[in-house]
């Protein structure tokens, strides 16, 4: 069994790996396109999400780049933390990485009072939306186009937390 590669908040010299593994994760899926213009969070990683009020994770992968990520960020408005940049090198799905980077997103938002989580997903992740569903996530109804390179359409999924307090 692989062992987890240590969880730990991104910086901003995290750009380039970060970009690498994303751009990598789409390139397993058709028509699925990674552009920098497109993810301008991407320069300075850290402190895009810092300056929401939100944290991004990474795992470092032996020998070097990223093995996984995954970012929260609070939405007051509907008292909740959307999810974002959940990726993770194919040599660590099924690891138990992914569960451990939504721990980290779990705590942050039960420490902040949040009462769910959501996030949205390409809607040609079948593999991701299972895991969603895995760890409690439901489906909502509706999805959104993006209009971006990728023609990309998401499903939106919620997980509540019950009594953040």
């Amino acid at each position: 069994m692989t062992s987890l590669p240590t969880i730990r908040d991104a910086s901003d010299a995290d750009s380039e790996p970060l970009a690498a593994l994303i751009a990598a994760s789409f390139a397993e899926y058709p028509n699925c396109h990674f552009v920098w213009d497109e993810f301008p969070e991407l320069r300075q990683p850290a402190s895009a999400f810092a300056a929401k009020g939100g944290r991004l994770w990474v795992a470092d992968a032996p020998g070097g780049g990223i093995a996984g990520s995954l970012a929260a960020t609070p939405v007051p408005s509907q008292n909740a933390v959307e999810i974002t940049k959940v990726y993770a090198d194919p040599a660590f799905r099924g690891s138990g990485l992914a569960q451990a980077l939504f721990a980290e997103a779990h705590g942050f938002a039960r420490a902040g009072g949040f009462s769910e989580m959501m996030l949205w997903s390409d809607t040609r992740f079948a593999r991701g939306h299972r895991f969603y569903e895995k760890l409690g996530f439901r489906r909502w109804p509706g999805e959104r186009y993006l209009a971006d390179v990728s023609e990309t359409w998401e499903y939106h999924f919620r997980l509540p937390l019950g009594d953040a307090r």
